[in-house]
């Protein structure tokens, strides 16, 4: 055998929360870290410890321990302790591809304060690894990557070395973990754990690294206690001449000694989901609805909507409360690690991560209530208005759309007009009459109670209106003497606008693509499977049918002017749980309801659906499976960071995933960012979700699967159809967890578009459907609508125009993945990028920002420049100043 030099890497793999709580790790913390720094401190001859390359862990550390600030400082800066530089562990596939890269923002900038982060994309445990990521860790100056989960061994070419490439072409120099990131975990000196541990993980490595002599050996585990004796073990198991060197190191020093760019020529590129060496837990996308819903929510608020308004305030004269959005921030990363968004959780963990979620939704509520009201109070001022709508759009470019919103007015009848005095079109959805309430009144007799007059609540559609690129404009809300008009809806069996036609006939659900004139029977259907899996992955009953809920009952037809709905129930009966679904006599059965409602707008390319149905069913998974047009399809698609990718509708590896040892199925079950779709012919349909993250396309059937929720009751299970051998998580006690059973009531909201697939379409109708606008009302008749309204603030800005725009992009090709405040200097932080296979140059038509520069991801400037250059499915980040 070849003489090996094994680097022995010892660290510890800090879970945030996982089946303990968030309060149990930060407890242990307090006590490991403080360990951890003394031996350190004390033992020169530990020359490095990597504490799972994550910020948040020191952070928290130094809430309880702030005297320690110096000391870790010293010994990262001496790169003996290495941190960042991720801020958490997050899940690279289940968030927004913003908060992949705030997370190491925050984490870079953060580490780099106490002296060094640490110079490798560390991604031991994730599930499944994100196809931007070697680009975003180039965009951050980062030049390696460690990571475990996703590769195939035929991937490798014979070496765990490897060149990581995004689509956009930047990468990373890369290395795999064939064994994870705790084979050395119990490293010690003594012959028999030599002979029957050491040597044979080493000689493994070592057949799967024929480039090089190097070995890297984690020795690391989960939250474990630091080794003291390691130095000494070290210099044992060098003593004994057995033919290999032993080098106590880190990750960094592993790669900057071990890459050799003439040996390390074979790059990898994709997605990286193989489930060969490692699980990868394919259908974890839809355990926990609701943490996975809460976050995409939330997401969506502070990215979409909240920082891009806060730029808006800013640049007219408001504070940008970039403090309180740090906090949001560092909140959500902590959602964002992968136990916690995967949701393989206990349930008291989980429950204190739904929590977690609605408080920061609390706040970006409150705080969008604050500027959008300190921003039309300057409108009003200005412009001496009474009862008006300001409409914000956080988008840099012109909106043309519609869009919901609520009005309150002392009459039953309005109409709205714009600052021209023309009339906007909207539809009024409903409308209710509130009782006024009354009010105390202080006065030399005491309090009074003096009743308040009522007022209208109206839910309006406004039809296709122009708001300004990042910007707003402002409509007066008048009295009107004509009513509303609704049209007569009785005997109808459809609904239908310029492109679609949805009709329920004989108790079938029929879709018309009336482009193609193309009918799609059978549009929606419901199938229902036993669940015999665990928290981290779906599993079949052997034995057990699907059910479906194919026939449809039309309950009821809205027509407006400008939109129609129609609402249907599918309705069976399903086994109440896992037992009763086979090898029972006399099984339990349930009622189980689904109600949809399907929406058509006149100027609209979206079927938009909503169901809601209350569960009271264990142990079983619900998908809704969309019939398409499609004939032949050879692959599926979704956006993935800054450009769609391809997926295969059919894993060839699944004939023989048993017989190799894999580690799991390779399902063709995939995860949505935004959406995903699949086209045959002429023909494409895309599913435009919003907390909906799995799915899968069904060759059999040519259906578009959206898994809805699944209901199971264990964190762990042994020996999955789809996942053999022990459970995972914690193997040596069952956990129960009947919060995951997901009982009672749901509701699922997605978009559906039929004809022939664009990028460019399907990425401007992604920003469509993602709610973009953001509307405000001068008015004070109610004051709970808006959270903070009853509240006094201060009017800073004296006064605004009718409407405002701060810039506009000339290229529609390019998109805004995000707008905020740049974090190192005065400025605004745009991210454009380009999801087409050539380079677009765009040009930032303003004449609020006067320099524009080009900067990396942390910020940095590169250079200024007139016109801005976005390389193909790639991004530029750009920072504007005044």
């Amino acid at each position: 055998m070849d003489s090996k030099r094994v680097y022995i890497v010892p660290h510890s793999h800090w879970d945030r929360e996982w089946y303990f709580t968030i309060e149990d790790s930060n407890l242990i913390l307090a006590e490991n870290m403080s360990h951890l720094l003394n031996v350190l401190k004390n033992d020169e001859s530990y020359t490095g410890y990597v504490f799972d390359g994550q910020l948040s862990v020191v952070e928290e550390y130094l809430k309880v321990e702030p005297g320690k600030k110096e000391l870790i400082k010293e010994l990262v800066t001496a790169k003996r302790l290495f941190i960042g530089p991720w801020y958490t562990q997050a899940d690279s596939l289940l968030v927004h591809k913003e908060s992949l890269v705030r997370n190491l923002l925050y984490g870079v900038l953060g580490a780099e304060v106490f002296g060094h982060s640490m110079n490798v994309g560390y991604l031991p445990d994730i599930f499944g690894q994100n196809t931007y990521l070697p680009s975003v860790f180039n965009g951050f100056g980062i030049d390696y990557s460690i990571l475990q989960r996703g590769i195939y061994t035929e991937e490798l070419n014979g070496d765990v070395h490897f060149n990581w490439e995004s689509p956009d072409g930047l990468g990373v120099k890369s290395a795999l973990l064939p064994l994870g990131y705790g084979p050395g975990k119990f490293l010690e000196a003594e012959e028999a754990y030599r002979e029957e541990t050491l040597y044979p993980l080493v000689d493994k490595i070592s057949r799967l690294s024929s480039r090089t002599n190097h070995i890297l050996f984690p020795s690391g585990g989960d939250q474990v206690l630091v080794r003291e004796e390691f130095p000494e073990t070290v210099s044992q198991l060098n003593k004994l001449e057995d033919g290999n060197t032993y080098v106590l190191s880190d990750y960094e020093t592993y790669m900057e000694e071990t890459w050799d760019n003439e040996a390390f020529t074979h790059t990898i590129k994709g997605e990286l989901i193989g489930t060969e060496l490692s699980r990868m837990h394919r259908t974890i996308r839809s355990q926990r609805y609701d943490i996975k819903y809460w976050n995409s929510l939330v997401e969506h608020k502070l990215i979409d909507q909240l920082e891009p308004l806060a730029v808006i305030g800013l640049q007219e004269g408001l504070t940008y409360p970039k403090a309180r959005i740090d906090e949001m921030w560092k909140e959500l990363f902590d959602v964002h690690a992968h136990d916690s968004i995967g949701g393989c959780n206990s349930d008291e963990t989980n429950r204190a991560i739904v929590e977690r979620l609605k408080k920061v939704n609390r706040q970006v509520d409150g705080l969008m209530n604050i500027i959008k009201k300190q921003l039309t109070q300057a409108v009003v001022k200005g412009n001496s208005l009474d009862n008006c709508l300001v409409v914000f759009n956080t988008q840099a470019k012109q909106s043309v759309q519609s869009f919901e919103t609520t009005l309150f007015t002392k009459e039953e009848h309005i109409v709205l007009e714009d600052a021209d005095g023309r009339n906007v079109s909207f539809s009024l959805i409903e409308s209710e009459y509130v009782d006024g309430g009354k009010k105390i009144q202080v006065t030399d007799e005491g309090e009074k109670q003096i009743p308040l007059p009522g007022y209208y609540k109206h839910k309006i559609l406004v039809q296709s209106a122009t708001i300004p690129s990042l910007g707003y404009t402002t409509f007066n809300i008048k009295p009107s003497e004509s009513k509303s008009s609704r049209e007569n809806d009785e005997g109808l069996k459809g609904v239908e606008n310029n492109l679609y036609k949805l009709v329920v006939d004989n108790n079938k659900l029929i879709a018309t693509d009336k482009t193609s004139g193309t009918d799609i029977k059978n549009f929606i259907t419901f199938e229902d499977t036993a669940d015999a899996g665990d928290s981290y992955d779906y599993s079949p009953l052997v034995g057990s049918e699907s059910i479906y809920l194919t026939e449809t009952e039309l309950v009821s037809i809205e027509v407006f002017e400008h939109v129609q709905k129609m609402t249907v129930t599918h309705k069976g009966k399903l086994p109440a749980r896992l037992n009763d679904r086979k090898d029972s006599d006399s099984p339990e059965m349930v009622d189980f309801e689904v109600t949809t409602i399907l929406e058509l707008r006149s100027d609209d390319a979206f079927i938009r659906i909503s169901h809601t149905l209350n569960n009271q069913v264990k142990d079983h998974r619900v998908r809704v499976c969309l019939n398409t047009p499609i004939k032949k399809a050879n692959y599926s698609y979704g956006d993935q960071g800054y450009s769609i990718i391809e997926r295969p509708l059919i894993e060839e590896r699944l004939a023989d995933w048993k017989e190799k040892g894999y580690k799991e199925a390779p399902m063709p079950v995939y995860t949505i960012e935004r959406f995903a779709g699949f086209e045959g012919e002429n023909q494409a349909v895309t599913a435009f979700t919003k907390g909906l993250k799995e799915y899968e396309v069904l060759p059999e059937s040519n259906q578009l699967a959206l898994t809805l929720f699944r209901s199971v009751g264990l964190l762990g299970r042994d020996d999955l159809e789809w996942r053999p051998g022990r459970a995972s998580g914690i193997n040596n006690k069952v956990v129960e967890t009947p919060d995951a059973q997901m009982m009672g009531d749901w509701t699922f909201d997605y978009a559906v578009t039929l004809g022939e697939k664009s990028d460019q379409t399907l990425f401007e109708l992604a920003d469509q459907y993602n709610e973009q606008i953001v509307t405000y009302q001068n008015q004070s008749l109610n004051t709970f609508e808006e959270r903070l309204d009853r509240f006094e603030i201060p009017s800073p800005i004296d006064k605004l125009p009718l409407s405002l725009s701060l810039f506009e992009l000339d290229n529609e090709k390019v998109f805004v993945s995000t707008l905020k405040k740049a974090e190192k200097e005065a400025g605004v932080i745009v991210r454009l990028y380009n999801p087409h296979e050539e380079t677009e140059d765009v040009r930032i038509s303003t004449d609020t920002f006067k320099s524009i520069f080009t900067t990396d991801l942390k910020e940095s400037r590169i250079e200024e420049v007139n016109r801005v250059s976005v390389p193909a499915r790639g991004y530029q980040t750009v920072l504007l100043k005044k």
